[in-house]
């Protein structure tokens, strides 16, 4: 029996060619122009899936998918938008969307993911209201809209009402302690405190008593009785960063308070409860320090409940250009500049160099290159000068004629100072010029290379005001 689907959009263009593309693939098609009409249907027909635009006048997405989440748990709900930041996409995943796309569409993928969510029945849960005050924000902000951020941002909005302990992963510079604060400053415990300890800057010996405090007298230097971390945290939420360098007998005690949520101060016999969220982060593969004896396998796997992987910044380079914009935009504001466009020489060094630093090596990067900017616009002249010589090594060990898979780099046409915004659409259309004339026209194999739908590719093409003599 073919499926119903329910689409919300207001724009009768996106109804239209949505409803032809599904019944195609044989699901059966009603459509709504706003949140009220489709409330009405979903009233009448009870869809079997809902593909939802955020976007909409008079009540948007995220508010229409809380009455649903209220009135019809049952139905998958897929959120579509061609505005993607960090905060919406939490949104979107707390209150219980199944799913969130971006616009354009991938068909392809668009219809995967409608067969996953019209088969799977997933365990629903009842959610509070959505985001909407937070304490004056947490320091720092999560961006990036690459597939890889895309799927922190959905397991942090899954995960934000409960108090499951978080296991944070990736190199040193991928943002863990943002990933963290996100949590926590999305949660109920949003307003209790945020308490960090980094497990490496602290010596061994004193690591114990900050972590869980010390009675009077315990030892020398005792004068009075200090709580610990975990009592300064407690109805919040504590983050343990780099773990995987604890001692034994540290991750012994930690161990005793993720299970019982209790522990003594040294020198002390009171046992002391405490309700804490805890957040942990490491850029070491603890897997294989389990398996040398370095760490145990019970705390590894009492932390592991839920996972988060953080890319290197090498792994998402299309981020790069939001990145700067971002921290360009810090920076004007700090040094009282008024940066405003990055030559096409520079975001090329950018596409190229290998961050090993990752986002806070660019974060260093963006922070000298608007200081020392003599104007307007960024150059190579203030790039360090260690970036450019990786760049120019790494550029004579290429062969002639081979391009490597992560350097997504292509000539850019027209000037060599552009906005940030216009450098990206100017990336997009030489790529795709690029590849039309490699294929000689043929847009099915120029979808293909590019991982593109056809109508996707078509979209864009039309956006960028490319045309066929263009190749």
């Amino acid at each position: 029996m073919a499926k119903l689907v329910l689409v919300v959009d207001d724009e009768a263009a996106v109804r239209g060619a949505l409803r032809d593309v599904l019944e195609e693939s044989g699901y059966k098609v009603v459509t709504a122009a706003s949140g009220k009409e489709a409330l009405e249907k979903m009233g009448m027909l009870r869809p079997d899936a809902v593909l939802l635009d955020i976007r909409m006048p008079e009540m948007d997405g995220i508010s229409l998918l809380e009455i649903i989440r209220e009135r019809y748990p049952a139905v998958p709900v897929i959120l579509m938008t061609a505005y993607s930041d960090t905060q919406t996409t939490i949104n979107a995943m707390r209150t219980g969307a199944f799913e969130y796309v971006l616009k354009p569409l991938n068909l392809d993928e668009l219809l995967a993911t409608l067969e996953k969510a019209t088969k799977v029945a997933e365990p629903v849960v009842k959610v509070g209201s959505c985001l909407g005050t937070q304490p004056e924000g947490p320091p720092g902000v999560l961006v990036g809209c690459s597939p890889a951020m895309q799927n922190v941002y959905k397991t942090i909005g899954r995960i934000v009402d409960s108090d499951a302990t978080v296991l944070i992963l990736g190199e040193s510079g991928t943002g863990k302690e943002l990933v963290a604060k996100a949590i926590h400053y999305n949660s109920p415990r949003r307003a209790k405190p945020f308490v960090k300890i980094d497990c490496t800057a602290i010596p061994e010996n004193l690591l114990e008593s900050e972590l869980f405090g010390y009675e009077k007298g315990a030892f020398t230097g005792a004068y009075t009785r200090k709580p610990g971390k975990f009592e300064v945290a407690d109805q919040g939420t504590i983050f343990l960063d780099e773990i995987g360098d604890l001692s034994p007998a540290i991750q012994a005690k930690l161990l005793r308070v993720l299970e019982e949520k209790a522990f003594e101060r040294i020198g002390g016999t009171e046992t002391k409860k405490v309700d804490v969220r805890i957040i942990a982060a490491t850029n070491r593969n603890l897997k294989e320090r389990v398996k040398a004896g370095l760490f145990r396998e019970d705390l590894y796997f009492r932390l592991n409940v839920v996972e988060i992987w953080l890319p290197p910044l090498r792994e998402r380079k299309s981020d790069i250009p939001l990145l700067v914009d971002y921290f360009v935009g810090i920076y004007n504001q700090n040094f009282n500049k008024r940066v405003t466009t990055i030559s096409r020489s520079v975001l090329d060094v950018f596409y190229v160099y290998d961050w090993p630093g990752n986002v806070r090596e660019l974060r260093n990067v963006c922070e000298r290159a608007v200081l020392m900017a003599p104007g307007p616009v960024i150059t190579l002249e203030s790039i360090p000068e260690y970036v450019l010589r990786a760049v120019r090594e790494k550029q004579q060990e290429k062969r002639p004629g081979t391009v490597k898979e992560e350097e997504p780099v292509v000539p850019l046409p027209g000037q060599d100072i552009l906005p940030l915004k216009e450098m990206v659409a100017q990336l997009e259309r030489a790529a795709i010029i690029q590849a039309l004339k490699e294929y000689k026209g043929n847009k099915a194999a120029v979808a293909r290379a590019l991982r593109l739908n056809r109508t996707t590719l078509y979209a864009k093409m039309k956006e960028l005001g490319i045309l066929d003599e263009n190749a």
